[in-house]
């Protein structure tokens, strides 16, 4: 059995997380809902609350600020005992760069004044055109690249990483989806496909689960 499975099935819910009290009151933990960070972050912990915690803030300090919101300059750096970057094992890799405005965020979406330098942040990938022949042995994080402007618009800041989800050795995508509202199984060179479809969305990053 995959990891995740007892989940397949579950509905998707926007940030189902939270810290229990405001400005996000949503519970620390739970297994009937899950986007798909949280999915993921769940499934990594084994669906332990400890470890759970370790992995959604930076040194397990539970508090909405410390919570590593962003995958590009948080989540991947924070967790670094945990995953790895290990795109160039598998095909040719490009970088792809963007800066994190964590101050602007905070502000534009929270209403909340923090004080956080814009962070200038390099994203190893693969593009969608060399992903298509990859095989792979055991389960890996896969995290979707897209070079979307509009971003800064609507959210105050850059953003790479787009979706993620655990691609499975048997040559499924399992994610929480949005589109189907649950957790599902999907092939992942149809799915590879279909992100194609739009200019904007550039490849995949695959991550070692350590």
């Amino acid at each position: 059995m995959y990891p995740g499975q007892q989940f397949v099935g579950a509905r998707y819910l926007n940030s189902p997380l939270g810290e229990n009290v405001p400005p996000d009151a949503d519970p620390l933990i739970r297994f009937d809902a899950f986007d798909c960070t949280t999915f993921v972050e769940t499934v990594l912990a084994d669906a332990d609350l400890n470890r759970l915690n370790r992995i959604r803030y930076k040194d397990g300090a539970v508090d909405f600020l410390s919570r590593n919101h962003f995958i590009e300059s948080d989540w991947m750096n924070n967790n670094s005992d945990v995953v790895e970057n290990v795109s160039s094992q598998y095909a040719t890799t490009k970088i792809h760069s963007v800066t994190i405005d964590k101050q602007n965020w905070f502000q534009v979406v929270y209403g909340i004044d923090i004080v956080a330098e814009p962070q200038r942040i390099d994203i190893e990938y693969i593009p969608y055109k060399y992903a298509q022949d990859i095989q792979i042995t055991k389960t890996l994080v896969v995290l979707f690249v897209a070079d979307n402007p509009k971003f800064r618009d609507t959210i105050g800041t850059d953003l790479a990483i787009v979706h993620m989800g655990l691609w499975l050795p048997n040559g499924m995508l399992r994610h929480a989806s949005s589109t189907f509202g649950k957790v599902v199984d999907v092939s992942m060179d149809e799915y590879i496909m279909q992100r194609m479809k739009n200019v904007n969305n550039l490849g995949i990053v695959l991550v070692e689960i350590k």
